[in-house]
């Protein structure tokens, strides 16, 4: 398929309806995923396809996730994974990382494309529950750069031993090799290609240049 530069085909919302025409995967629910290097963009660009959902709930890891940084695989299953496998509204409780403790219960509907958006989305316990994976295509070094300059200074100490942790996560529990598609972001916009998985195939190749890129 060829780029789409069409105003009313752009890649992000010609994703989203590629999305909502896939199998349901977590009970009535289609999980994406949105995996990648800290950095590399995830927030934004999981907002914007969930603006082209038509709204769709995101649930933001680092909410999930805790000072233990990757231990929160069961807390997820619990929480949210098991709520939404049965149809229901998932109720989880949001970590608070200055307070250093979980805070009220937050609920996330159970709406037909819910987005799990942050570093880990698609581990292995994950991507059973997974209709696509979808990486963002940044280098690491390149991520993590623009994470610290996001940061600042405060977050020196945090940004030292978070690389060290996500290199062992990603080395132990890679997801970049399962992704069905690839996120690169442009200078206006984003271009999705097929993932080393290519459950989309090797001709879905889309070019989204409506309007200026924003990195998270």
């Amino acid at each position: 398929m060829p780029s789409l530069h069409r105003p009313e085909e752009t890649t992000i919302h010609t994703l989203a309806s590629r999305l909502r025409r896939l199998p349901p995967s977590c009970g009535p629910v289609r999980l994406v995923g949105v995996d990648g290097h800290a950095g590399s963009g995830k927030s934004t660009f999981a907002g914007q396809l969930a603006r082209a959902l038509d709204g769709a709930p995101v649930l933001r890891l680092d909410d999930i996730a805790s000072h233990e940084l990757f231990e929160w695989t069961s807390r997820l299953l619990t929480q949210v994974i098991g709520p939404l496998g049965r149809g229901e509204s998932a109720r989880y409780a949001p970590y608070d990382w200055h307070a250093r403790a979980f805070g009220p219960p937050r609920d996330l509907q159970a709406a037909p494309v819910v987005l799990i958006e942050g570093v880990g989305a698609g581990r292995r316990a994950l991507r059973p529950y997974l209709a696509a994976l979808l990486w963002m295509e940044l280098p690491h070094e390149e991520s993590w750069t623009r994470g610290r300059q996001r940061d600042g200074e405060e977050q020196r100490e945090f940004w030292a031993g978070w690389v060290r942790a996500e290199r062992r996560h990603f080395a132990e529990d890679p997801s970049r090799p399962f992704a069905d598609l690839l996120v690169r972001q442009l200078e206006k916009g984003y271009e999705v290609l097929p993932g080393p998985a290519k459950t989309f195939g090797p001709d879905q190749s889309l070019t989204h240049g409506d309007g200026p890129a924003a990195v998270c």
